[in-house]
């Protein structure tokens, strides 16, 4: 089956002005009578729900924090991007577009790109008339800094804490809903199942993560914004809460999850230190500007970093990509920092680790300068690490970070499910094979403030949609579902704990769908993760009941559906029979081991429909009329 986009037939730098126009509108007076369910309440969500109140919509919001304001959005660290060229760098819409399609390796939908790329200059308005204190320069005009994969500085940013800025100023517009009374929250409480009613998605399942209540939602319309699923390998750089059940349950009742072995690997993460982590930590893509990527010349170079001189280091970035340097795009950094270590040039006691050296820029600017654009991500790395990163380098290594796969949507934002919307992370459609840094706080909004609001709006007033009441036989059947899967879980008695089996299933998947990957590797994995998911029905252990909070239930509810995800990441990366952007296959590289794509034959977005253990693949074919499709070049 040959999937449609639903773009407009219009020219793309008019398309979304030219849609919005033709839309249809819902009368202010009426919104009040339609109910829209938004789950998430990190950038997207949060901004949807805010949006749709203000608009007089009748919303609830789902999160499964005790707050709002607890969203993963709030990690992001270094910036957000917009066009809006204040350094007159020669940065412009177009631009941005181009560097965000290349970037993706020519696997995103070029329509949603440049959308994306029109409305990065309306994010930064709106923001900073929210009072999100951006950083300035002297004279009071807000600045910029560049990121990886592009040569413009177009970043916005507060220091490292960028996500926490933006959410607060989304946080704030929701509560001011919640205080109007548009808006219902609804915190600890998690997604289990969605509601399809006559072929329409009208309501969710959850259950309070306190009482343990499983809960009925009728609506006319749901909005997913449940963010990513990079916590399928265990140890991420992703909150310990953050899951993929929300979306996975919706994939169950038709949704079609698209590209989902398309993983981010981030390369500027704290290095593993032992068996006792339960995650990772991100250092802020943005010390690339000023830090300087190297390993010593020579295997096995045990020396500390300040004792080895400069005619002994390799500044591998800048001397394989002269043009961008320490700046090119993640997946590129990643992957020659594997390269590295593989050939035994890793640092540090395990050897898996490459430097991230400020020497120089503290040389040139002073320390001062150094720790204004840097220091709390400087203060983070030594209260981890123990090391001080102003006089010893910092020792980084790449780690499991963003997916860009995620539910397939069309360009407005619905997916195949008539009435279920999804945004941000959680679906596929800006970011291709591989996100540019500082674009997912971009979408987020985008999707939240900007486009949401209006396909919504058109789809509400575009039918007659029947009442719905939470009695109906669909909502009791969806609960009965959602409690079996529970008590099968209770009722194991088993021998391993949840960790354990998480632990195994991230461990196949780093090894076998991670950075690299070949053809046994994802065969091997497909065969082990399905053994692992036998023995996790016949052998989890999880104590207690579902009458109060138990954490252990909530983790084996969501590694439950991590188990089945893992199992369709490594079905989707075998199909792809090439490497593009963060899906690198080792039979398809280069001379130069860089990411070798097959346009002719993989020039598609992958949309896997559920089917019980085997999935059915749909295609929707992409086109590049406006960035021509070239091999991705950063040197």
């Amino acid at each position: 089956m040959s999937l449609q986009s639903n773009e407009p037939n219009e020219p793309i730098d008019k398309m979304w002005e030219n849609h919005k126009f033709k839309m249809q509108l819902v009368n202010p007076a009426n919104r009040r009578k339609f109910k829209v369910i938004v789950v998430g309440t990190g950038l997207a969500g949060g901004a949807a729900a805010a949006s749709l109140g203000e608009m007089g919509y009748n919303v609830e919001s789902f999160c499964i924090q005790d707050s709002a304001r607890r969203a993963h959005s709030i990690a992001a660290q270094g910036g957000i991007n917009a066009a809006k060229n204040y350094p007159n760098d020669g940065d412009s819409i177009y631009r941005l577009f181009y560097d965000t399609v290349k970037g993706g390796d020519f696997r995103s939908r070029e329509s949603n790109v440049y959308r994306l790329a029109q409305n990065s200059n309306l994010i930064i308005d709106h923001c900073v008339a929210q009072g999100v204190p951006f950083a300035r320069e002297y004279g009071g005009m807000l600045t910029n800094r560049s990121f990886g994969g592009a040569q413009v500085s177009r970043t916005f940013y507060a220091r490292g804490q960028t996500g926490q800025q933006l959410l607060l100023g989304a946080y704030s517009a929701l509560m001011r809903q919640v205080d109007a009374g548009t808006v219902k929250m609804h915190t600890r409480h998690e997604m289990l199942d969605l509601v399809m009613v006559n072929g329409q998605a009208r309501g969710i399942i959850t259950r309070d993560i306190i009482s343990g209540k499983i809960d009925k939602h009728a609506a006319d319309v749901v909005v997913l914004c449940t963010g990513g699923y990079g916590n399928v390998y265990f140890l991420s750089t992703n909150a310990m809460n953050s899951n993929v059940t929300a979306s996975w349950r919706c994939h169950k009742k038709g949704a079609f999850f698209a590209n989902p072995c398309f993983t981010q690997i981030h390369p500027t993460c704290i290095p593993v230190s032992g068996d006792h982590q339960s995650k990772l930590t991100l250092m802020s893509e943005s010390l690339r500007n000023d830090g300087r990527v190297w390993v010593p010349k020579e295997k096995g170079d045990k020396r500390a970093p300040n004792d080895i001189p400069e005619a002994e280091r390799d500044y591998y970035l800048e001397r394989i990509y002269p043009s961008f340097g320490n700046l090119v795009p993640r997946d590129v950094a990643s992957r020659q920092a594997k390269f590295r270590v593989d050939e035994g040039r890793g640092v540090g006691k395990t050897g898996v680790a490459v430097y991230l050296d400020f020497a120089d820029a503290i040389k040139r600017d002073g320390q001062d300068t150094i720790s204004e654009k840097y220091g709390n991500l400087f203060q983070m790395y030594e209260q981890i690490t123990g090391e001080n990163p102003y006089k010893v380098p910092m020792k980084i290594y790449p780690a499991v970070h963003y997916t860009m796969g995620g539910l397939w949507v069309d360009y407005n934002l619905m997916s195949n499910l008539d009435g279920l919307f999804v945004g941000g992370e959680a679906n596929f459609s800006d970011h291709g094979a591989n996100r540019l840094g500082a674009s997912a706080l971009m979408q987020g909004l985008s999707d939240g403030y900007f486009i949401l609001p209006n396909t919504v709006g058109n789809y509400l007033a575009s039918q007659t949609l029947d009442p719905v009441s939470t009695e109906m036989p669909e909502f009791e059947q969806a609960v009965q579902e959602s409690t079996a899967q529970i008590d099968r879980i209770l009722g194991a008695k088993g021998s391993k704990t949840v960790d354990e089996f998480h632990r195994e299933l991230g461990h196949i998947m780093w090894e076998n769908v991670g950075m690299s990957r070949n053809r046994q590797g994802l065969s091997d994995a497909i065969q082990k993760i399905g053994d692992l998911k036998k023995s996790f029905w016949t052998d989890v252990k999880v104590t207690g009941d579902n009458k109060y909070i138990n954490h252990e239930l909530e983790k084996a509810n969501r590694v439950a559906d991590f188990l089945e995800l893992g199992s369709l990441m490594a079905q989707d990366a075998l199909n792809r029979e090439e490497s593009c952007g963060g899906h690198f296959r080792e039979e398809h590289q280069t001379p130069e081991h860089e990411a070798k794509r097959d346009d002719e034959n993989f020039s598609y977005v992958a949309a896997w429909e559920y089917s019980g253990d085997t999935a059915k693949l749909h295609k929707e074919e992409l086109t590049f009329e406006h960035v021509k499709l070239a091999t991705r070049s950063y040197k």
